[in-house]
């Protein structure tokens, strides 16, 4: 009989909470002031919104 094979476990990733996206402040002008907020990926996890148990 063969074994089964377990997925490794993943827990949430802390800065975007699990959603793969976190939120970049937008800086303009030659003073770069903030206007606004854009979505960008997440680098901790690379968008996936989880990492491994192992990591």
């Amino acid at each position: 009989m063969a074994r089964k094979t377990t997925k490794p476990r993943t827990t949430p990733c802390e800065p975007c909470k699990g959603t793969g996206e976190v939120p970049r402040t937008v800086r303009v002008g030659r003073r770069h002031r903030p206007v606004g907020q854009q979505v960008g990926i997440c680098l901790n996890c690379l968008g996936a919104g989880e990492i491994p148990a192992d990591h």
